[in-house]
């Protein structure tokens, strides 16, 4: 682990103005966009200081969303592995079962401020749509979601919800009908749209000022649970973990702690295995460049054009990677692993039937290492992102996998 004392002033010096991350970030714009951006940016720097918007969220967070959420200790599964204890930071109780509102209402809250009517966004797994569709419904807002019909699918009990919450949900048919078209579509209709509405991508990526502003509206996951466990052990974890798609639950999570002595690891979807086109696993067998406005690590071949990706985990089936998480991979800081489909439901089985809690897929990524991090420590702790809850994925697993049965799960 690279000395974690060089992170004290972290969120002062990252990003610079251009919006980098060392070597990754920035903002690839077309030019009839670059006036919406800035315009954007302009404003999330005017009141991210300002007392009256920071009250006004933290009352949100509080009154609405039901913040804090908790830090939950597995006892029962931790003992099945030995001494190693698992944590949970419980943000599938979170309102809408999942991390995306903490960046959603703040986004709704800088629209508002901009004096916007709409609010664009793409969604994977839905729970991003959910999230900017209830921020619609709060601040009055109309809303348009992007989602492709492969997830449209996948996910139906998220489209119900957008739609009961009032928003549009736009199919997208073209290329792989997943997240990444999903992202193409929503870009292509802000061009057309941007004097009345406001982009809120979904993740901790795009251009900037988008990865900090989604960072930073995250960073309250990490800044909570840092003081509850410090709180409920008196000592730090050893180790903090949380699934990478794009990679705003993960952020959130990581980057209270990492002036502190704590190892961090991101945990990818590794999916059916290593082939193109099985996975979509950045960090380990993606290439620096561009895509949907910044740069960072992709999925791409020789043409820099992205290679088709797969996750059980609709959130988590995006062919590159914020731009923040480039930048901590090679600068040592966090440690970059992968869960396979087959470890994330096994994880997903094995928090239903010890805990009582139903996952995310994607979060049963983040489980499935900290599981294989407590059978390889005899002592110690590991802290979870619980990124969200698995209501949205019962019809998928169930078809697919019944109740675990063939995980010979033995309560």
């Amino acid at each position: 682990m690279k000395n974690y004392r060089d992170f004290d002033n972290y969120l002062k010096e990252f990003p610079n103005e251009e919006g980098y991350f060392g070597e990754f970030g920035g903002s690839f714009l077309p030019k009839e966009l670059e006036p919406a951006f800035k315009e954007a940016s302009d404003a999330y720097e005017a009141i991210c200081h300002s007392a009256q918007f920071i009250n006004e969220l933290r009352r949100i967070r509080k009154e609405f969303q039901g913040r804090p959420t908790p830090v939950y200790h597995c006892e029962r599964l931790s003992k099945l592995f030995g001494n190693c204890q698992i944590y949970l930071k419980r943000e599938d109780l979170n309102h809408t079962g999942a991390h995306k509102l903490n960046h959603c209402m703040g986004e709704g809250l800088l629209a508002k401020y901009m004096g916007k009517k709409k609010l664009i966004a793409e969604t994977g797994a839905g729970q991003h749509g959910v999230a900017i569709a209830t921020a619609a419904a709060y601040f009055g807002m109309e809303c348009d979601v992007y989602m492709g019909e492969v997830d449209i699918e996948k996910q139906h009990p998220n489209v119900i919800r957008m739609k009961m919450l009032g928003a549009n949900v736009v199919p997208v048919t073209h290329g792989l009908k997943t997240l990444k078209e999903a992202v193409d579509a929503a870009f292509d209709a802000y061009l057309k749209e941007y004097d009345n509405a406001i982009y809120c991508i979904g993740s901790a990526l795009g251009p900037h000022p988008f990865p900090k502003m989604v960072r930073d509206f995250q960073s309250v996951i990490g800044i909570e649970a840092r003081e509850q466990f410090l709180e409920m052990t008196g000592i730090f974890p050893d180790a903090v973990c949380a699934c990478v798609g794009g990679g705003s639950n993960s952020l959130g999570m990581f980057t209270p702690f990492l002036a502190d002595p704590v190892d961090i690891y991101g945990v990818e979807p590794l999916g059916r295995g290593s082939a193109v086109g099985d996975h979509a696993a950045t960090m380990q067998y993606g290439t620096k460049g561009r895509l949907h406005g910044f740069e960072s690590y992709l999925l791409q071949d020789e043409n820099g054009e992205p290679l088709p990706v797969y996750s059980i985990a609709s959130g988590l089936d995006y062919p590159g990677v914020g731009p923040e998480h480039a930048y901590l991979r090679d600068a040592g800081r966090v440690n970059y692993v992968t869960a396979s489909d087959e470890e994330a439901m096994e994880a997903f089985f094995l928090l239903c039937k010890y805990e009582g809690i139903i996952p995310a897929i994607e979060s049963s990524h983040a489980l499935a290492y900290a599981i294989k991090y407590a059978k390889e420590h005899k002592s110690g702790s590991i802290l979870v992102c619980l990124s969200g809850r698995g209501d949205k994925d019962i019809d998928y697993v169930y078809e697919n996998y019944g109740c675990g049965e063939q995980f010979n799960i033995d309560r």
